[in-house]
């Protein structure tokens, strides 16, 4: 199994990324950053989530609170007041690590140099952090996969999507550290969409169903032809079978100047060889098959 460290902010598609990589990837950890909520929020939610989840000792780090240099920016009016909308888990009872998510991802890619995947799905604050701490990590991750950006529109705002924009000089810092960035980026993450034919599908998950049907449903009506985008999902998935999405080379930069563009990933594909794997094309029904797939495998574990 691909062995995946996760740094998130559940985040209700957080949490549905999280199970997706429950099934079928080996979490080595998961680091917590303030984003759709604040970090006290994604921290506990990260902690219910280990233990409905199954995922035993995983260990779970929270990390920043905010950006490194911005006010904060959230997101409660898109994934309600905790962060997991109408979901109701159980509270933890294990506690989350000592130490900081950032020096978390440096000993963990140090001590498995080129056997990890990063997947960072929130606010790049963190994982900045670690790149300025020691670069080396560059090095040491397999491979970075984020969901964030877009080449054609923002989401928070008509520039920048919410991740990006949440910590443009963080993400600055990530894209310019030296590795290639998979960006699952709006482009194809808006294609992911809940119908009514994939929630039918998650109806009938058990116990799972508690958390990922009215995740789903949370976020906007759905229908047979469209509904709500699961993004974060998407980059697990990516992890799971890279040919489900078509990537092109590219060269991308973060606005941090910009009094209305800050946060904006500028992508410029007229390059050989750049910084990033630009995510163009979803197979969606595939992505759909891999998904619900694999919840049915966790569920069939989980009871």
């Amino acid at each position: 199994m691909t062995k995946v460290l996760i740094d998130c902010d559940p985040g209700i598609d957080d949490a549905l990324a999280l199970a997706l990589a429950a099934s079928r990837l080996e979490i080595v950890g998961i680091t917590t950053v303030g984003g759709n909520v604040d970090l006290s929020l994604t921290t506990a939610n990260a902690l219910a989530l280990r233990e409905f989840l199954d995922l035993g000792d995983v260990p779970i780090t929270p990390g920043a609170a905010g950006a490194l240099l911005r006010k904060t920016v959230r997101a409660p009016h898109v994934h309600g007041d905790t962060g997991l909308g109408d979901v109701v888990l159980p509270p933890a009872v294990r506690p989350a690590a000592q130490g900081h998510a950032a020096d978390f991802i440096i000993e963990t890619l140090a001590a498995s140099p080129g056997e990890i995947t990063l997947i960072a799905i929130g606010p790049l604050t963190n994982v900045a952090l670690a790149v300025l701490r020691e670069p080396r990590i560059v090095e040491w991750a397999r491979k970075l996969i984020i969901m964030g950006g877009s080449y054609t529109r923002g989401n928070h705002n008509p520039a920048a999507e919410f991740n990006m924009l949440a910590d443009p000089e963080a993400a600055s810092i990530v894209f310019e550290a030296g590795w290639q960035v998979h960006m699952m980026g709006l482009d194809v993450t808006l294609t992911a969409l809940v119908t009514s034919d994939v929630l039918d599908r998650m109806r009938g998950l058990g116990r799972l169903s508690d958390l990922v049907v009215p995740a789903a449903q949370y976020y906007g009506v759905i229908s047979a032809d469209g509904g709500p985008a699961i993004h974060d999902a998407v980059a697990v998935a990516y992890a799971l079978d890279p040919t489900l999405v078509t990537c092109v080379p590219a060269q991308v930069n973060v606005e941090t100047m910009g009094r209305y563009t800050a946060g904006m990933t500028v992508t410029d594909f007229k390059v050989s060889q750049g910084n990033a794997q630009v995510a163009t094309v979803l197979d969606v029904k595939r992505f759909w098959d891999l998904v619900t797939g694999a919840y049915e495998e966790l569920a069939r574990r989980l009871g």
